[in-house]
This record gives C-alpha cells, sequence and structure tokens, in this order.
C-alpha cells in the first residue's frame, strides 16, 4: 500500500488525532498524525520523563536493550518484563519507550494517551505497546486503548496489550537476558545441539561447564538454540536443541 493510500484510510478515524514527540535529534515535534505517521518512532526520545521521587510505589529505570543498543524506560516491573520480551523477540529490530503523546477530542472533552513502546519488525511493521496488568484494566483505560487499537489499525500498525508475563517464562526470560550481551563463537555447541539434549549433558559435551553455561544462555537469547520456555524453569534437564532456521 502506498502512502497517499494509507493516509486516505487512516483519515476516518485519525483527522482529528495530534501527536507529540521528540525525534531521533532532540527536536520536539507535533501536528496531524497522518502527517507524521512514517516517522520512525522506534528511534524517538521518550516524549515525557519518567517520575522518581521519595516514596513512590512503582519501580522506574532503564533497560539496555541488546536489540537497538540503547536504554529503554520503564516506569514498572511489568513494562521492564514487557521490554526485555520485546527484545527477546527475534522480529523486533528496534524499540523505544514513550515514544509520543496521541491528543483528540470526543467532542466533550480533550484525550490523551502515551503508548509504554513503540518497535519496528524485520518487515518494516511498526508495532505500538500499551503495557497494563488486566486487572488494573478500568472502563476509561479500555476505551482509550480501543481508540488507539483503531488508529493504529488504519494507518497500518500493529497493537499490543501487555499484562503480566506468565511463569515460567518471566522467569526463564529474566535469567536469559543476563546473557544478552555476550556475543563468543559458539560453533561447538551449534554441532552439539543439533539433536535435542538435556542441557547440562550438552553443556558438558562442550568442555567446562562453568565457562561453556554462560555462551550457551546467550545462544539460547539470540534464537540460535531453543527450547520450551514456557514449561518449566531451565535446569539441568531441559530439553535444548538448535533452532530450526540454523539446521544445515
Amino acid at each position: 500500500m502506498d502512502g497517499s493510500a494509507v493516509v486516505a484510510s487512516a483519515w476516518d478515524y485519525t483527522s482529528g488525532v495530534e501527536v507529540e514527540f521528540v525525534d531521533a535529534d532532540g527536536v520536539e515535534c507535533s501536528g496531524p498524525l497522518t502527517s507524521w505517521w512514517a516517522e520512525p518512532f522506534e528511534l524517538a526520545s521518550p516524549v515525557r520523563p519518567f517520575a522518581s521521587f521519595k516514596g513512590q510505589k512503582n519501580f522506574t529505570g532503564e533497560y539496555w536493550a541488546a536489540t537497538s543498543r540503547t536504554h529503554v524506560g520503564y516506569e514498572s516491573w511489568v513494562e521492564r518484563d514487557a521490554a526485555m520480551a520485546l527484545d527477546f523477540d527475534p522480529a523486533v529490530v528496534a524499540l523505544a519507550s514513550q515514544p509520543f503523546r496521541l491528543a483528540w477530542s470526543d467532542g466533550e472533552r480533550e484525550h490523551g494517551h502515551t503508548p509504554d513502546y513503540f518497535a519496528r519488525l524485520l518487515d518494516g511493521t511498526g508495532v505500538v505497546v500499551d503495557v497494563r496488568p488486566e486487572n488494573l484494566v478500568d472502563e476509561a483505560t479500555a476505551k482509550v486503548f480501543a481508540f488507539t487499537a483503531r488508529i493504529c489499525e488504519a494507518v497500518g500498525w500493529q497493537i499490543r496489550h501487555v499484562g503480566d508475563l506468565h511463569q515460567p517464562y518471566r522467569a526463564n526470560l529474566r535469567w536469559l537476558g543476563r546473557y544478552r550481551h555476550r556475543s563468543p563463537v559458539a560453533h561447538r555447541l551449534r554441532e552439539i545441539f543439533a539433536d535435542p539434549l538435556p542441557l547440562l549433558v550438552g553443556a558438558e559435551r562442550a568442555g567446562d561447564r562453568l565457562a561453556v553455561l554462560p555462551v550457551l544462555y546467550h545462544l539460547l537469547w539470540r534464537h540460535e538454540l531453543t527450547a520450551d520456555l514456557t514449561l518449566s524453569p531451565l535446569g539441568t534437564g531441559t530439553l535444548v536443541h538448535l533452532t530450526s532456521r540454523d539446521r544445515p
């Protein structure tokens, strides 16, 4: 679909929607979303600061994303886990937090919404991500999410609503995330796990487990090796094998 077709299809939902953002050069920009929808929001700086004050109940911080090699802000552990899951997704090539603020009117009152993340996929698709546990999505929030989803659909973006990650996937992801920055040569491990083997058996075949295990976890993070992370916490008996795309 060419740009003019996207803008035409978007007009019904986005003609009155404004967007505010800080571009990759640090310049503050604003205007109709129909004029800015093609902006690389995955490179944008946060449109608002992350609040931090004594006694606050939520935890703010920055997650270093291996995908984009940038710091990605978060305002809760749930958001931090969501950022880590996006970073782990092999389809995601870039990621930004608080990428823009949308503003619109329903004729009676003004509304605004700042999504938590914007990701760019390998195929060029943009993904808007809102993070909130399901039990905290009240009626007003649900309406904002629904309107945002219609806007995203109109301009060709995907929309994802993310809540708490389920155990043991969350625990496994946090563990593998410690090894996301390592980049050693691991040809021997790829050979060993060409057929499924228990994690520790394969590691010991490759050499000293203390030296091999960090490399093994790094390959799991990079999806060069794979295991079922949703079944149980990673352990010595977890079956690991070479990812199908890397098989000869």
